[in-house]
């Protein structure tokens, strides 16, 4: 199983990440860990770079880019990952559509449809963490590292709206679940945390049902 967590900056996906990591381990699941990019190629990477630092640049070859490192993900991190247990993804399709779609001024639509096309990076589970803006804001000023252009107020709260867009086309597209709930409480990431591991450990028990033939 490919879950992948989704959100702008402080909506609580490290804590929530973290959390997952650990009682998946206490109970014996795989769980693993992967980031948003795969970085295995030189030109993809100068252009991905480039887009997380705000700067879009050609729309096409952005959008090839980050369509080129989703294969790469795909085959040689995700893929050789999953033959060893189930994947927690920090960010992945979701947050690149959006990030284009922020730079490019453009709905998330048609990079969520793009992207989508690498069938085996598609998660079989993505949590959407809708956790306000302010309160995001609020988490990320008590951080000691460097703000990105993503995590100012405005472009924060347009990510927002970016990420349900992106919600609703991948669905759409892929016929696939978004959970979406906020991570702002001690009991949303308790309820985040049960619904995440009831999925992992369906698809750890080999005798358990497909629930996706039945969503």
């Amino acid at each position: 199983m490919l879950l992948a967590l989704e959100g702008i900056a402080g909506a609580g996906k490290s804590t929530l990440r973290d959390r997952l990591l650990a009682t998946a381990h206490a109970e014996d699941i795989p769980l693993s860990h992967i980031g948003q990019f795969s970085w295995l190629s030189h030109s993809a990477t100068r252009t991905l770079i480039h887009l997380r630092a705000g700067h879009g640049g050609d729309e096409r070859e952005a959008i090839e880019a980050a369509a080129q490192d989703l294969a790469l993900h795909s085959r040689f991190n995700i893929a050789v990952a999953l033959t060893e247990g189930p994947v927690l993804a920090d960010r992945l399709t979701l947050s690149t559509a959006c990030l284009l779609a922020l730079l490019h001024r453009q709905p998330a639509d048609a990079y969520v449809e793009r992207l989508a096309e690498q069938t085996q990076a598609r998660p079989q589970l993505t949590v959407l963490l809708t956790t306000e803006p302010d309160i995001c804001h609020d988490r990320i000023t008590r951080r000691a590292t460097e703000r990105r252009f993503t995590e100012q107020p405005e472009a924060a709260a347009r990510l927002a709206d970016l990420y349900h867009e992106a919600a609703d086309a991948w669905t759409k597209a892929t016929g696939l679940p978004v959970l979406k709930h906020p991570c702002t409480t001690h009991a949303d990431l308790e309820a985040l945390v049960d619904a995440c591991m009831e999925d992992l450990r369906s698809a750890d028990s080999p005798t358990a049902p497909n629930k996706e033939a039945s969503r």
